[in-house]
């Protein structure tokens, strides 16, 4: 059975919720706290050769092993300053890979040296041909760690408990550069050597390399893009605003730790729209729409800074600590930069999805907390996660007003700062810092219901906006006969178009369908975010004429946000053959952690 329709555990009680369930490592035990790791890229063998020395800091002095998390790495050696350290591999679990098992000597060490070598199907790495790039000249390497992959090019203790400090010494074919979610110098020759440091701790989760033919251009003063060269410019461009965006941050929630803002735009097999590394974020090529109307995922990545990387989630049952008041804080970086009506909009449209999801996840499933403690972690991203833990942080900025809600969200990212916490330590605080000081705010019950309450609490009204007034008008319009070319449709943003797409009814006939696509040219566009919620409408309504561009589209975008659906859409709409032939024309150029997911879910 798929982990999808798995039944998720539901009862918190039942579980020891300080533990991280997907991690073998003992950390409450003995505790990796620096990680110096030397790096050789090998693109013939699609394998890393690294040794990785752990620095080690005791918090039981009799422990007389260290336990690591390991994905399909070959162990070479383990050794200390003074001698080889026994160790093994235990068997291979289908979620969490392999429990590394370490025998440390009776006098304390200080570190540990472990030589090692990836696999050519290390699911946190993808290795890319010139041909699968978009300037054909130079292979690509890039990783994706997040949420228990880092374990597939490391061995180290795997959980998102355990913050490090690392350096890295990195040995790439001649020509190349390499960037890690560290300090990165643009100007290094392009020799081989890269060495990279950051001094910050941060969850092993962050952890990132990309190798390649890369460019970079500034930004700003503490911001630029690093892709290749064909694509530098337009990203520069489409991104131009990241440093405002960085000042309005400030302005919210603090001081940026972490020095430079940069961002790397990787091949369209990136499995995410974006990863909050560090000092370099991961971006797909998806968001270059040429009109900055994709760009959110920018500032979603960049909040990260504040609400996932400087505070963070201590298991993967507590990402919505992440992603919640990340979003929430998306939406007040774009209501700053581009304006209340496109704040809005985003607001109505992720409240969309949330009620999409809600109609297709059992209720038992939808609370903030996600009990993914013996599934796959990667089920805790779902909307719940984002949206509903969004809608909780808009409600408390609600109750309280936006002055003093800011007070409290300032308060709160500065007290756990460098810290990894449960659900349950973010309740106990609000129980002082919310409840207790503004109790005719909002009571402790009121708290509890969002929190661990399933769906949405009762009586609660979700976001709207006049914006979509005209959208409404045409939505009705057209339903009610009007022809597509008569609806009032010039000017809308991107975001309008969503909305437009996904209130549709489920029911659409060919002719309604042939209209509004010879008159808007939906299957031609060359929005991605457009495209997949007019492939979906089509492919629940058996209009075959989208197929061609359909499987040209799979082919091309590699992230999860768009193909998860679409090939599930087929699924559901009994086009098996047609499903057969496009994902074995496009597995090869998916990530290894997508084409795990899509194998599971085309299985079933």
């Amino acid at each position: 059975m798929p982990l999808e329709n798995q039944q998720m555990p539901i009862a918190p009680a039942a579980w020891d919720l300080t533990r991280d369930y997907h991690s073998f490592a003992n950390s409450d035990q003995v505790q990796v706290t620096h990680l110096s790791l030397a790096l050789k890229v090998d693109f013939a063998t699609r394998t890393l050769l690294g040794e990785a020395t752990l620095s080690l800091f005791y918090l039981e002095p009799e422990v007389g092993e260290l336990w690591l998390d390991s994905r399909d790495l070959s162990i070479l050696s383990v050794t200390t300053d003074k001698a080889a350290l026994a160790f093994h591999l235990e068997a291979a679990d289908e979620i969490l890979g392999q429990k590394l098992v370490i025998q440390l000597p009776q006098a304390q060490c200080e570190r540990i040296y472990i030589r090692y070598q990836t696999s050519p199907e290390a699911e946190g790495l993808q290795w890319l041909t010139p041909e699968q790039t978009a300037g054909k000249a130079l292979s690509y390497l890039f990783s994706q760690s997040q949420p228990i992959n880092a374990r597939s090019w490391i061995p180290l203790q795997d959980s998102p408990k355990v913050r490090i400090t690392f350096d890295a010494n990195v040995d790439v074919p001649k020509g190349m550069r390499a960037v890690m979610s560290a300090m990165n110098d643009p100007d290094t020759p392009l020799e081989g050597q890269f060495l990279f440091e950051m001094e910050k701790p941060i969850p092993t989760h962050l952890l990132a390399l990309a190798v390649g033919d890369l460019a970079f251009q500034a930004i700003g003063p503490r911001s630029g893009v690093y892709t290749e060269p064909c694509m530098l410019a337009a990203a520069a461009t489409e991104f131009a605003d990241t440093e405002h965006m960085l000042d309005v941050a400030q302005s919210l929630l603090g001081p940026y730790a972490w020095g430079r803002y940069d961002m790397i735009i990787l091949p369209p097999s990136f499995p995410f729209g974006g990863m909050e590394n560090p000092r370099l974020a991961f971006l797909t090529p998806t968001l270059i729409a040429g009109d900055k109307s994709l760009v959110s995922t920018v500032a979603h990545e960049l909040a990260h800074s504040w609400t996932g990387n400087l505070v963070s989630n201590a298991t993967w049952r507590d990402l919505w600590l992440n992603e919640g008041f990340t979003t929430y804080f998306t939406n007040r970086i774009v209501e700053e930069v581009y304006g209340k009506e496109q704040a809005e909009l985003e607001w109505v449209i992720e409240f969309g999805r949330l009620q999409e999801e809600m109609a297709a996840l059992p209720l038992h499933r939808q609370t903030l907390p996600a009990n993914v403690q013996q599934a796959d972690p990667n089920l805790a991203f779902n909307r719940f996660t984002y949206d509903k833990a969004s809608m909780f942080v808009h409600e408390l900025e609600h109750r309280l007003g936006r002055v003093e809600f800011d007070k409290f969200l300032f308060a709160y990212v500065q007290h756990f700062a460098f810290e990894a916490i449960t659900t349950e330590v973010f309740v106990e605080y609000t129980k002082v810092a919310l409840v207790e000081t503004y109790p005719d705010k909002i009571s402790e019950a009121e708290l509890l219901e969002w929190i661990y309450g399933e769906g949405l609490p009762q009586g609660y009204v979700g976001p709207t906006s006049r914006s979509l007034d005209k959208v409404d008008c045409a939505l009705d319009d057209f339903l009610q006969g009007k022809a597509a070319c008569e609806l009032k449709a010039k000017g809308w943003r991107v975001h309008h178009w969503q909305y437009f797409l996904t209130q549709l009814p489920e029911v659409l006939s060919q002719v309604q369908l042939m209209d509004l696509d010879d008159t808007f040219k939906l299957t031609e566009s060359s929005n991605a975010e457009i495209a997949c919620d007019w492939f979906r409408v089509a492919i629940r309504n058996h209009y075959d004429p989208v197929l061609p561009a359909l499987s040209a589209y799979l082919q091309r975008i590699g992230r999860g946000k768009f193909v998860r659906p679409l090939y599930a859409e087929l699924q559901v709409a009994g086009y098996h053959t047609e499903l057969q032939q496009i994902y074995a024309s496009a597995r090869a150029g998916y990530h290894p952690s997508i084409q795990v997911q899509l194998d599971r879910m085309l299985k079933g």
